[in-house]
């Protein structure tokens, strides 16, 4: 149906988008510029984006922020590790200042996380060996983190990368040596469910599409807690790929989770060029790879049920800002470049969901 005076499409005008992108300046080996609508306009779904509370001081980021995105997930502050003190007591500066800007702008708060293997405060490890007094704790620190963003947080990692790497099992971690390699899992959901039942309750892992025994490690727990009777709601797939992924395994990862019959989050997309230049040394061709997996990891969101789309975050907007480009100042993972300005990936991404 037009949507303009023009009599054209959404998918008409991200279509000459992506067109344009793959065009050369006459005199210049750079891409010329890209022209893509604001993403979340596009999508029938929420478009998240990972912020720090340091983002938000940025005009410029805020705005392109504020443009794009429908949904922030805090990208550090709302972990343990900032949330919890030494003393055990706990601090909300960053993540009020985030879930504020939220509020102003009408975005949707995501929390992460609540509960993470690589994170272990001080004012736990202090707890003595009691069940009882630990137990204590952990809800106490679930209720209060959940409870202050009661009724704006949308949905919350709950567990985040419970599943060893090799797919044996689940990773040792201090909650699991303490309250079981399974109960801590149930007990987290269980006091999330507590402290805002209206809230969504995610179990979150990373290298799905990289590694199938994984994959298939972590939908047998998403299958063993609904049994279990835990309110676990959806599934999250971080999603940090590189430009050689194989996007057979993507799809297939992708298709899989929507077969739980529960929301599907692609919690943390990415897609590293540095990381694939084993594979492809040409930074042309290392662009292109880049653009067809955002293209084909909207086509495979797209293909979920519409009742089972809960959002699609990438992981930060601007490559200035992504965590791969403070590990390697040369990669651009993200679909808009340092300065703000869309790259040929957001254009494939949006002609897909358009």
């Amino acid at each position: 149906m037009p949507n303009s005076l023009y009599g054209l499409s959404r998918r008409a005008v991200v279509g000459g988008a992506l067109a344009l992108a793959g065009c050369q300046r006459p005199a210049s080996s750079q891409v010329a510029p890209v022209h893509v609508p604001p993403l979340k306009s596009l999508a029938s779904f929420p478009v998240g984006t990972a912020v720090q509370a340091v983002h938000l001081q940025d005009p410029v980021l805020s705005g392109l922020i504020a443009a794009q995105a429908s949904q922030l997930t805090p990208e550090w502050e709302m972990k343990m590790e900032y949330i919890v003190r030494d003393d055990g007591g706990f601090r909300f500066d960053a993540p009020d200042a985030i879930a504020a800007f939220a509020r102003v702008n009408g975005l949707r708060l995501f929390g992460h996380t609540l509960i993470w293997y690589a994170q272990s405060p001080p004012a736990f490890e202090a707890l003595d060996e009691s069940r009882v007094s630990f137990a204590e704790a952990y809800r106490n620190y679930i209720h209060a983190v959940v409870g202050r963003y009661r009724g704006q947080a949308v949905g919350w990692d709950v567990v985040n990368e419970a599943v060893a790497e090799d797919g044996e099992g689940w990773r040792d971690s201090l909650w699991s040596r303490r309250l079981g390699p399974f109960d801590h899992m149930v007990l987290a959901f269980q006091h999330a469910r507590e402290a805002d039942p209206a809230a969504m309750l995610f179990l979150n892992d990373y290298n799905l599409e990289w590694l199938p025994k994984k994959r298939a490690t972590f939908l047998r727990l998403a299958e063993r807690l609904m049994a279990a009777g835990a309110p676990i709601d959806g599934v999250g797939t971080q999603t940090h790929i590189a430009a050689d992924q194989d996007p057979g395994e993507l799809r297939q990862t992708i298709a899989e989770l929507g077969q739980l019959g529960l929301l599907v989050h692609v919690s943390e997309f990415d897609v590293s060029l540095s990381r694939a230049e084993g594979v492809f040394k040409d930074r042309r061709r290392l662009a292109e790879g880049q653009a067809a997996l955002y293209a084909q990891a909207a086509e495979a969101f797209m293909a979920l049920p519409a009742s089972q789309r809960f959002a699609f975050t990438f992981w930060g907007l601007r490559d200035a800002e992504s965590w791969l480009k403070r590990e390697d100042g040369a990669d651009t993972p993200l679909p808009f470049d340092d300065f703000g300005q869309p790259k040929a990936a957001a254009a494939a991404w949006a002609e897909r969901v358009a």
